[in-house]
């Protein structure tokens, strides 16, 4: 199995904004990021600068534009980094995580019925 770059926090931040808008110029990605928290915008430049050498992302130039957009969606992306932190932490068991996740935090009704469905989903295809 093809092993994705792993991302950092910032990074990740970066990878959210690009995840919403489908592909964004570094215009469009500052902007945003600022919204949530100051970063210069030659910050966020080198950061997609690194992460376009790292197979992060993906760029494509539209005159001077640069268009970047995520290399991995954000479900490959977050089910490697859970496949890692599985692994790591849990001896590889998915149960263990998730077992210890819902301990953390209080589910919603909606995540609880999501998570019977996905429980009755794998009875059924043992």
């Amino acid at each position: 199995m093809y092993s994705l770059p792993k991302p950092t926090e910032v990074e990740l931040e970066l990878l959210r904004v690009l995840w919403d808008k489908n592909e964004a110029t570094v215009r469009e990605i500052y902007e945003v990021i600022n919204e949530q928290r100051p970063m210069g915008y030659t910050t966020v430049l080198k950061m997609l600068q690194i992460m376009t050498e790292k197979g992060l992302v993906e760029r494509t130039e539209f005159g001077k534009a640069h268009m970047y957009r995520a290399a991995a969606s954000q479900d490959q992306t977050q089910s490697q980094m859970l496949r890692d932190l599985s692994d790591r932490l849990f001896a590889g068991s998915a149960a263990q995580l998730a077992m210890h996740a819902l301990a953390m935090e209080p589910a919603t009704a909606e995540e609880l019925q999501e998570i019977r469905r996905l429980i009755q989903q794998k009875k059924e295809k043992r």
